[in-house]
């Protein structure tokens, strides 16, 4: 009876109503929750049909149902929150992570970047998935093959210094201290000194003093000291000179020549022989013009300038992340390296992944598998550090899609109470 079926067309239409404002109260609820994608409800008509023989007859339309719950992938707008291992996607792609949710092991995917590091220095999500990406081996380089992303716990090897670069002036009023250059009184008998710190082989940190003594008018020797109980077989408290040379000048107060009598250090307890390099500048021999570093001018003699090549051993102090998910530590000897990239995944269809909840999402056979690369390449998007991707909901529209599906709800219920009075008329009749 087409009143019976009116009425079944009703219930079909509440019944999809209130599957739609179930959609919409989940993304209501969920308008805080980083990286989250708000869901559509999509309805279809529902056709009535009755079998008479091999031949199907419509019978009119019974009614509409919830088709299908589409997750809707537009970008969220980018929070700043500055701490670096925040981090977000500005484009297509997801984060992936690997570990145990709800009892389930595997790799899923993510637009939640609330990354923090572990006790031992993997970055992992707020469920202790770790982030995926590619490893970097100690010397920086990048590995080939995906895996768990470990910041610190490492230390970075110590450098030995083999360069010291000066750049200084030498007072030309200087004249020569009487009796020359003594090392057992190096401050006494020199006219200017000045100290560079320099490492061994094992990262250990000396005082090395160099001491410049004006031995005629534009002609100077440089003696390099430490004290000798930092060297093998020295005598604590007593100054040895382990690196001496010559300093040439013309009148115009340009480094003609430089040379390096001596320069080898056997630190104790480190490889012996370390050959350090003291570097005063391009003379005019080496074809410069002798006035980029080290000069000899009327004027107090002073440093402008001084550097050395090595370093200490020295653990993680800070990272960061770039834009194609390079993370690079800065260590607490000041030296940086590679330690991994953050890897971004896509799918072919990302429409198609399954929502597993915790804001995690899982590769389906309609979704495709993930096609994994560096962010900023492949269609991939960038990696914002830093920041945070919050939730694409628009309450405006929501709000509005509520109070549709409240009003299509009470519609429907209309449908059958007309129905049911149209029923009882037709009861009524016999009366």
């Amino acid at each position: 009876m087409s009143i019976l079926r009116t009425m079944t067309t009703g219930a079909a239409g509440l019944r999809a109503h209130s599957e739609a404002l179930g959609v919409t109260g989940d993304n209501i609820a969920n308008v805080s929750t980083v990286g989250f994608k708000r869901s559509r409800a999509n309805f279809e008509d529902v056709l009535g049909r009755s079998v008479a023989g091999a031949t199907a007859i419509p019978l009119g339309g019974s009614g509409s149902r919830l088709a299908h719950v589409q997750q809707m992938w537009q970008q969220g707008a980018l929070i700043t929150t500055g701490a670096p291992t925040d981090l977000a996607l500005s484009g297509d792609g997801l984060f992936i992570v690997s570990g145990n949710s709800d009892g389930v092991d595997g790799d899923f995917y993510t637009r939640a970047g609330q990354f923090t590091l572990d006790q031992a220095g993997f970055i992992v999500n707020p469920d202790g998935l770790r982030l995926q990406g590619y490893p970097a081996e100690d010397d920086g380089r990048l590995s080939a093959v995906v895996g768990d992303l470990q910041v610190e716990g490492g230390t970075v090897a110590a450098v030995p210094t083999a360069n010291v670069a000066l750049a200084t002036n030498l007072d030309a009023r200087a004249v020569p201290p009487a009796g020359g250059f003594n090392p057992a009184d190096p401050a006494n008998t020199s006219n200017f000194s000045t100290t560079s710190r320099v490492y061994d082989s094992l990262g250990t940190a000396h005082d090395v003093t160099l001491y410049f003594v004006n031995t005629a008018a534009g002609a100077w020797d440089w003696h390099a000291l430490v004290d000798g109980g930092e060297l093998t077989g020295g005598t604590a408290g007593t100054p040895t000179e382990s690196a001496s040379g010559t300093l040439a000048f013309d009148t115009a107060g340009a480094l003609t020549a430089e040379t390096t009598v001596a320069s080898t250090w056997n630190f104790a307890g480190a490889t012996p022989g370390q050959v350090i390099a003291f570097d005063f500048g391009t003379s005019i021999a080496e074809g410069g013009t002798g006035l980029g570093q080290t000069t000899q001018f009327s004027s107090v003699s002073s440093v402008a300038a001084l550097t050395q090549d090595g370093s200490a051993a020295g653990q993680v102090s800070a990272i960061r992340i770039e834009s194609d998910g390079v993370i690079t530590g800065v260590f607490e000897n000041g030296q940086t390296r590679t330690l991994g990239q953050v890897a971004v995944a896509d799918f072919a269809n990302t429409t198609g992944l399954a929502r597993n909840g915790n804001n995690l999402w899982s590769e389906t056979r309609d979704s495709g598998l993930p096609l994994v690369g560096a962010g900023g390449t492949g269609g991939r998007g960038l990696i914002v550090s830093g920041s945070l991707e919050a939730s694409n909901v628009d309450l405006g529209s929501e709000f509005v899609d509520l109070i549709q599906y409240q009003r299509g709800f009470s519609a429907n219920s209309k449908i059958i109470t007309t129905a049911d009075e149209m029923y009882q008329e037709l009861v009524n009749i016999k009366r």
